[in-house]
């Protein structure tokens, strides 16, 4: 990408004109929820990656549509108050980040305007107050956890790293700038040792080899570290030994396991996990109580900023100790263990059958046996309580509450719900059922950054009955 000074102005040409491959300038006016800047001209949009509100830029069509185009940045004209350096010097190509280039201040101010549109174009909701985002420390250096895809290049060496947006190119990293600093200096040296051990690398195009990823997890509370291969086969040669070796050379890594994935999918664990060397899981510290979380366990990448979250939940939730609380899409516990020390009775709801064994031994390493946890889902299990739930805590998947699930709340009717969600879009759809044509009434939203330097944002929603 070209940032020398611009050259003398093209003439405008129509819209109406357009062609993929032409050059056109125009002023970035705003940023999407997939990450890229938006122009206008004329009747059309056109989205441009890697740009930002307040950049002028050339850029050249990739994709022309009726009402819109998609375009790459050819020439930075004049660039944003909102650029700045990335701190990684492959973020114009990585796929794991796509606003590093935006300083971070912005970055939240876009996130609750993300939120703001949603709840306003699709959910109809013209006057709720939505609350300062909450947000970790750093914008680095947050996440705990780091699952890499591998493949093997053509002068033979052993990479691991991300994918290229759009495109299945590897690119190869030694550190990465978003994870936790401490996995940093694994991810080289392993890819070292496998590249000595000689064990096949997946290659997703043939369906051969077998190393598909490589999985680093870290308790950010405890340093405890979990280093997990994927792969197609358990049957790595020396593997004993390579692990022991691992074992002794990290003195925080705990455990060194091996999930089989054998199947030609985008999935990237299979339902088999079985350790190698050490324990199979790893301790961490949340809402004060203590975690067990396995390799494939489900927990927000960003510790700090989801337990900030789980902060203003519990404060507007005001808990007297007699409620009866449900939270559905419970996983291993995380909110469901803490909520329930301050409730009468807590039941968690999941429907992946390890995600609750591991919620039940969390449980018991706490102490707390006011809770149960349940498999199943929560159109099938909500009805059959026999009462009404005081609250229910919902967090379901990005594609967010299925119809039956709205259903069955407007059906049971809990005085309070809280609806955490990743996705703004689905947020709004499901708050518009809950809100416009059901019984409830939005009282506040709560945005959190578990996500920086992406447009990703987690977002609490707190409903209330509405009487007569």
């Amino acid at each position: 990408m070209d940032h020398s000074v611009s050259s003398p102005p093209r003439p405008p040409v129509s819209p109406d004109q357009w062609q993929q491959g032409q050059l056109l300038e125009l002023t970035i006016a705003d940023l999407n929820d997939r990450g890229d800047g938006v122009g206008r001209l004329g009747n059309r949009v056109v989205f441009v990656p890697n740009a930002v509100t307040g950049d002028q830029v050339r850029v050249r069509l990739v994709r022309v549509k009726p009402n819109y185009a998609i375009a790459k940045l050819d020439q930075l004209l004049e660039p944003s108050p909102h650029r700045i350096r990335p701190h990684c010097i492959v973020a114009d190509k990585c796929g794991g980040c796509q606003w590093q280039h935006v300083d971070p201040q912005y970055q939240r101010s876009v996130k609750e305007n993300l939120i703001e549109q949603a709840l306003t174009r699709i959910g109809g909701f013209n006057s709720i107050e939505i609350a300062p985002i909450l947000s970790a420390d750093s914008p680095l250096a947050y996440r705990n956890k780091a699952t890499y895809p591998m493949r093997r290049s053509s002068s033979g060496q052993v990479q691991a790293g991300y994918y290229q947006k759009g495109t299945h190119q590897l690119i190869n990293l030694n550190q990465c700038p978003v994870q936790d600093d401490r996995l940093n200096p694994l991810l080289a040296q392993i890819k070292q040792d496998i590249q000595q051990q000689g064990w096949s690398i997946y290659n997703e195009r043939r369906h051969q080899g077998r190393l598909r990823h490589l999985s680093l997890r870290i308790g950010r509370r405890t340093g405890e570290m979990l280093l997990t291969l994927v792969t197609t086969d358990a049957n790595l040669t020396n593997l004993e030994t390579q692990a022991q070796t691992w074992l002794d050379r990290y003195p925080n890594l705990v455990g060194v396991c091996v999930n089989v994935n054998p199947h030609r999918t985008n999935v990237i664990f299979g339902v088999q996990t079985h350790c190698v060397l050490g324990q199979p899981y790893l301790g961490e510290i949340f809402a004060d109580l203590e975690f067990q979380l396995r390799p494939d366990t489900f927990f927000q990448v960003n510790t700090e900023a989801a337990e900030a979250l789980f902060n203003v939940i519990r404060q507007k939730l005001a808990l007297q100790g007699t409620e009866y609380l449900v939270d559905a899409y419970c996983g291993i516990g995380t909110f469901t263990l803490p909520l329930a020390k301050q409730v009468h009775q807590a039941l968690g709801i999941e429907v992946q059958g390890t995600a609750v064994e591991q919620a039940q031994i969390n449980a018991q390493i706490n102490g707390i046996t006011n809770v149960k946890f349940e498999t199943g889902t929560v159109e099938t299990l909500l009805p059959q309580l026999g009462i009404t739930p005081d609250i229910v805590l919902l967090d379901p998947p990005r594609q967010g509450c299925n119809p039956q699930v709205i259903d069955t709340l407007l059906s049971v009717m809990p005085q309070r719900l809280v609806y955490i969600s990743c996705k703004p879009a689905t947020l709004a759809r499901d708050l518009k059922r809950l809100c416009h044509l059901g019984g409830y009434q939005l009282t506040h939203v709560q945005p959190a950054d578990f996500f920086s330097q992406t447009p990703h944002v987690e977002c609490a929603a707190f409903l209330e009955k509405q009487e007569g």
